[in-house]
């Protein structure tokens, strides 16, 4: 086992949510992933920051990384190397996303305190979720151009990326219709969405959905996220299938990992 598999497969397991309470408790993992901030191979360097970008799209785990030992400043000096300008960009969002406390946002929350409670205890309660298989989710910058579509829709609650296997879980009111959603995508134009439902036979297909610009009703101005609690992998409806790894197996390999990083380096 050497850095560059190693913080690979940390990325991998990164990509999808449940995994990310897991490594981010392992103290011995945030180490190496900052200890991999000042390898010299820059492809080690862009995959770890690639794995804490998505350990940052929780704001609880925000604070445990702004605190870890090394982080900030090892973000900092990236963002002053010699390296690629798309790794510094990362770095620079990391580091921008780590410096200020987290407020997680949402287009479907009111400002106001009380309406927020109202609404979480609830109306998100009858909530619908949605599957979407996303043509073009390759990479964090197209989850960003995704992100900025699915928040301008009135009437999304919340949503989650698997960038690994392109599926984004989409949590909206009760009469919101797909179409909205597969048109504000199709809108990037480099994205394109289908749902994904289960046959007869309990085999996942995509459904094609028309482009209805006419339907998408946008809001401007986006108030706070849900907390991290009311997240859509929490309440997966069929459409979506669990990944085949076992919780044993992710266990098993964040020990090898974690071994690997302490017989490897010291701190």
């Amino acid at each position: 086992m050497d850095a560059v598999s190693v913080v690979t497969h940390l990325r991998n397991l990164a990509s999808e949510p449940q995994n990310r309470a897991s490594i981010v408790r392992d103290r011995s993992c945030l180490a190496g992933l900052i200890l991999f901030l000042s390898h010299q191979e820059a492809r080690v360097v862009e995959a770890a920051l690639q794995t804490i970008h998505y350990l940052c799209e929780n704001p609880h785990h925000c604070e445990i990384m702004r605190s870890e030992l090394g982080m900030m400043v090892s973000l900092e000096n990236i963002r002053n190397s010699d390296l690629n300008n798309h790794i510094k960009l990362l770095a620079h969002r990391i580091h921008k996303s780590l410096s200020v406390p987290s407020r997680v946002h949402t287009p479907e929350t009111k400002t106001k305190q009380h309406n927020l409670q109202f609404f979480i205890s609830s109306a998100n309660k009858r909530a619908k979720t949605i599957t979407l298989h996303i043509h073009g989710l390759d990479d964090l910058e197209r989850k960003s151009l995704c992100e900025e579509a699915l928040l301008k829709v009135k009437g999304v609650i919340s949503f989650t990326f698997q960038i690994a296997i392109r599926r984004c879980t989409v949590r909206v009111k009760p009469d919101l219709a797909t179409e909205c959603l597969t048109s504000a995508i199709a809108e990037t134009k480099v994205l394109k969405a289908q749902q994904v439902i289960k046959n007869d036979c309990g085999k996942e297909v995509y459904v094609p959905l028309p482009v209805m610009n006419n339907l998408v009703e946008k809001i401007q101005c986006l108030p706070d996220y849900l907390p991290e609690e009311e997240s859509p992998q929490k309440d997966l409806e069929k459409a979506l299938t669990r990944p085949t790894s076992k919780d044993e197996s992710r266990g098993s390999w964040l020990n090898a990992a974690a071994g690997f990083l302490s017989k490897t380096f010291y701190w």
